[in-house]
C-alpha cells in the first residue's frame, strides 16, 4: 500500500456518500416515497425529509433522489474543485464504511500462494532494467486478479436495488492510503487487456497523479472490485472491508519465506497470504475458494500473463 503526501485531496470514491448528502438518521419511514427510492436512499444515505417529491401528490420517486445526490456532489466539487479536503474524505469513508458492516454479510477466505517462481520470473525481467522500468510483485497481482475476476465475474461489478448487477469490464481499484488518515481506490480500466508492463506503468501514474492531485473522476467512480496491499508494512495478513456497492475486495499479505514442500522435498520458499472478503448475497464460499485457486495458479505461472 502507498502513501502519498498528508498534503493531498482526492475526489470522493463513487460509494462514499456525497457529505452534503449525508445527516443524522434518514427519516425514511415517515416520508411518502417509492419503494424504488427509498431502496436509493438508503444505500446513499439521503435523509427523504430534504427531499422535494415530484411524483403523485408530492411523493419522492427514484429520480428525486438522483436529483439530490447530482446537486450534492455538484456542490462538494464547486467548493473543492480539487477534491475533498481530508477531514471531509474521513467522514465520508467512515459512512461508506458503518453502511458496509451494517448492510452486507461479509464472509472471509485466505489462501497461501507459493510465488518464488513469480520472483524468480521478476528478477529475470527486471536484470536488464533500470529501476524506473522494473516490474513489481503488485503489477503481476493486479494482472492476476483481473484476470481471474473475468472467469469469475461474480466478484466483479455492483450490487444495486437489491440484486447483483456485473461489469462488462474489469476495472480493479487499487487502494492507496492517505497519510494522516483516509482510503482511496481509483480504477485501473480494462486492467485484464494490460500487459503487466502497461498495468505498473498504469500504477505508477495513478500513484503519481494521486499525489498531485490530478485523478480523473471516472477512476473514482468506475472501480468494480478493489485491491489492496499492506505486505510493504510488515501485514502477513488482511482481511478489506467491501466498498459498497462492490460486491468483493482482495488482499495480499508479505512474501514471507517459510518452509514449503516442493516434489516431496521441504524448501525454504516464498508465500504470500491472499485473502477474499465477499458479499454472501452474490457468491458463496466455494465459489470464492474457485476464485482465489484462480489467483494463485496465474501468480505461479507469470510467463502467462
Amino acid at each position: 500500500m502507498i502513501e502519498p503526501p498528508a498534503t493531498m485531496s482526492i475526489a470522493p470514491h463513487p460509494t462514499w456518500p456525497p457529505i452534503s448528502a449525508v445527516s443524522p438518521p434518514p427519516t425514511i419511514g415517515r416520508m411518502r416515497a417509492s419503494p424504488a427510492a427509498r431502496r436509493l436512499a438508503r444505500s446513499r444515505n439521503v435523509n427523504l425529509a430534504a427531499v422535494a417529491g415530484s411524483g403523485p401528490g408530492g411523493a419522492i420517486i427514484f429520480k428525486d433522489i438522483e436529483r439530490q445526490l447530482t446537486a450534492a456532489t455538484m456542490t462538494v466539487e464547486k467548493k473543492f474543485p480539487k477534491g475533498l479536503d481530508l477531514d471531509a474524505m474521513r467522514v465520508a469513508i467512515a459512512a461508506a464504511m458503518a453502511r458496509s458492516k451494517r448492510e452486507i454479510p461479509h464472509y472471509y477466505l485466505e489462501h497461501q500462494v507459493d510465488v518464488t517462481p513469480c520472483e524468480a520470473w521478476l528478477a529475470r525481467m527486471n536484470a536488464t532494467r533500470p529501476p524506473e522500468s522494473r516490474l513489481l510483485m503488485g503489477a503481476v497481482a493486479m494482472k492476476a486478479v483481473a484476470l481471474a475476476v473475468r472467469r469469475f465475474p461474480t466478484f466483479n461489478g455492483f450490487y444495486v436495488n437489491g440484486k447483483f448487477e456485473p461489469s462488462s469490464g474489469v476495472h480493479p481499484g487499487m487502494a492507496i492510503a492517505i497519510r494522516g488518515g483516509g482510503l482511496a481506490a481509483p480504477a485501473i480500466h480494462d486492467a485484464d487487456r494490460l500487459s503487466c508492463d502497461a498495468l505498473m506503468a498504469s500504477m505508477r501514474d495513478l500513484v503519481a497523479r494521486m499525489r498531485s492531485g490530478r485523478i480523473r473522476s471516472s477512476e473514482i467512480a468506475d472501480a468494480t472490485v478493489t485491491v489492496s496491499s499492506l505486505g510493504e508494512r510488515g501485514v502477513d495478513v488482511l482481511y478489506g472491508i467491501i466498498y459498497p456497492p462492490q460486491v468483493a475486495i482482495v488482499g495480499f499479505g508479505k512474501v514471507v519465506a517459510r518452509p514449503w514442500i516442493v516434489d516431496g522435498v521441504v524448501l525454504p520458499n516464498s508465500i504470500v497470504t491472499i485473502t477474499l472478503s465477499g458479499d454472501h448475497r452474490v457468491s458463496d464460499g466455494h465459489g470464492g475458494a474457485l476464485f482465489l485457486a484462480e489467483i494463485g495458479k496465474l501468480l505461479q505461472e507469470p510467463d502467462k500473463l
